[in-house]
Order: C-alpha cells, then sequence, then structure tokens
C-alpha cells in the first residue's frame, strides 16, 4: 500500500464518489485511480466501496473504519512537511487563510500587514467563503487557519477558539425617520424595508433569531455578502441596513449614513479563530493568530490543540 493509494481514496470520498472528478482533482486518470483502490481493497481483503456493476455506490463500514486511518496518515504527512518546512525555512513559506467577506474587508487587513513586517519573506493567500467553506478548506487542508463568525463550532475535527465580540448597527440616510428616535424596536424594523447579510454569512442567523422571538416577519428586501454593497443600497433609499460594527467604524465609516448600535436588539456575535484538529502549526501561523486578539496566546492555541474544550474557553 502507498499514499497515493490513500489519497485516492480520500478523494473519491470528498467527490462524492466519482470517480472521474476525483482524476481530475488529483491530475491523474480514472482508470489508474479505479485500479489503485482496488489493489489496496486486494491488499487489506476487504471492499471500501459497495459498487453496482463499476459504478461506486456508497463507503462500507470496514471502508469507514479505513477512511479514519488514512485520515490520520495523510494528516500526519501533511505534519511531517510542515516541520520540515519550518526547520529548513523558520521565516518563509505560504500562510493560507480562509475566511469571510466581511473579515478579510474589515479585520484582517491590520494583522496581514503586521504579519508581512514581522516575516517578510512569508506570503499571504486569502480564501474567501461562507463559514460552512470556511470550515471545509481547514479540514481538507487549503488554509491552515480560518476564522468565521457561524458554523465553525459545528465541526467536530476543527479546534476553535474566541477572538473578538462584535455587533451589528443600524444603518440609515440622514434623513430617515427612524433615525431621531430614542429608542428603536424590533417593531419598528419590521415595518421597513430592511438590507442585511446573506443568511449563511455574519451573524445573520442571530438578526431572524431575535424577529422571530417577537414573532415578527422583516421585510428584507434585498440580501448581500458584501457589507459596502448593502450601504450603497441603504444610500439609494431602499431601506435600512444591518451591518457589522466594523463595517461603520475608523476609515470605513461612510459621511452619507448615520449608524445606531443594534446590541440590543440583536444580541452580540463572536467571532472565531479556527485550526484543524491534530494538525502542526508552524511559528508564523501561531504569530498570526495572536495579532488577531489579545485573549489568543500560543500557549492557549497549544493546550487546546491537545486538550478538551474546558481547556480551552475564554
Amino acid at each position: 500500500m502507498n499514499l497515493h493509494q490513500f489519497r485516492f481514496v480520500q478523494e473519491a470520498v470528498r467527490r462524492n464518489l466519482n470517480l472521474t472528478e476525483a482524476a481530475k482533482a488529483l491530475h491523474t486518470s480514472q482508470p489508474g485511480v479505479s485500479k489503485a483502490i482496488i489493489e489496496l481493497e486486494d491488499e487489506l481483503g476487504i471492499e471500501i466501496f459497495a459498487r453496482h456493476g463499476k459504478r461506486i455506490k456508497r463507503v462500507t463500514e470496514p471502508g469507514l473504519q479505513v477512511l479514519k486511518s488514512i485520515e490520520v496518515i495523510l494528516r500526519e504527512v501533511n505534519n511531517l512537511k510542515r516541520i520540515g518546512e519550518q526547520y529548513a525555512a523558520q521565516d518563509s513559506g505560504t500562510l493560507s487563510i480562509a475566511t469571510t467577506h466581511t473579515q478579510a474587508r474589515y479585520v484582517l487587513p491590520g494583522p496581514v500587514a503586521k504579519l508581512r513586517q514581522a516575516y517578510p519573506k512569508v506570503a499571504i493567500s486569502l480564501h474567501q467563503g461562507s463559514p460552512d467553506q470556511v470550515a471545509k478548506m481547514l479540514m481538507e487542508e487549503v488554509a491552515e487557519i480560518g476564522m468565521a463568525t457561524e458554523s465553525l463550532t459545528n465541526y467536530p475535527d476543527l479546534v476553535t477558539l474566541p477572538c473578538y465580540e462584535w455587533q451589528h448597527v443600524l444603518v440609515f440616510p440622514h434623513d430617515h425617520p427612524l433615525v431621531n428616535r430614542d429608542r428603536i424596536t424590533l417593531e419598528d424594523l419590521a415595518q421597513v424595508p430592511l438590507i442585511t447579510y446573506h443568511p449563511s454569512f455574519t451573524g445573520r442567523t442571530r438578526i431572524d433569531q431575535a424577529f422571530a422571538l417577537r414573532h415578527l416577519r422583516p421585510n428584507i428586501v434585498l440580501e448581500a455578502i458584501d457589507s459596502d454593497v448593502i450601504k450603497t443600497y441603504v444610500k439609494l433609499g431602499m431601506g435600512v441596513g444591518i451591518v457589522a460594527e466594523m463595517a461603520m467604524q475608523g476609515d470605513n465609516a461612510t459621511p452619507d449614513l448615520v449608524a445606531r448600535p443594534g446590541a440590543q436588539l440583536f444580541g452580540h456575535n463572536l467571532a472565531r479563530v479556527a485550526f484543524k484538529r491534530g494538525s502542526y502549526l508552524r511559528q508564523f501561523v501561531l504569530r498570526f493568530a495572536e495579532l488577531l486578539s489579545d485573549r489568543l496566546s500560543r500557549e492557549l492555541i497549544m493546550k487546546a490543540m491537545s486538550g478538551t474544550p474546558d481547556d480551552y474557553e475564554l
């Protein structure tokens, strides 16, 4: 048995048992993938996949156990590569970050710039997606560190740590009737058009829950993943915006718009960083995590990577 066979099996599962797609992803031929998998099954004396004719239909019960072992083996192979890279060139390499648009646009520029100052030979590869896509990129080792608000804690293969709290803000044109209201309620917002994030992004779940608890149905006329897009349509008078506070702070503030805090309506959100459980973290990965929040230290991260949830609750 060899690592190629293990990778073929793992990629076949990732590609929903489509060997043609697995072969494309691994830059090889479909017959070669099929042959290698059969040879591994013959060597192990079990069927990893159940077949109907030549088509793979499902993973067998012993196949599930094989997959778990393959995951450990390939993870440790990648760890060995990183250890080699770490000590062969301790101050260079590529840091791959998976995150959402809001984090990439409003939170990460400062830490990325500081990391580049500390490690000028380190290149940054930034991958943007939904929180679920961030989790997938971490588990498939496309990225070494991930950052998002939703979903990351739902994956047992990830170690997640609290990074910082934030709230939503309401965004109005200066002449909107609600701007001068002393206290804005969910009932007020349910009566006006709203513009906010797509359901899987930037704390949208908390917004929906707040309205649902009051048995209200918000009139959301436009959804987007980009805070700047939301602000653009608010300026056009299409509705009241609900965005992350980072999008209206400092240099990101928009003079044409007024922001009002929304924590009393929607509560606070918690952004988290995440790593694949069991992975080896290079020194500049740990340093980048420290730059994201003064709550994080490499000692805390390493304790989390080797411990249980009770070890690293902040």
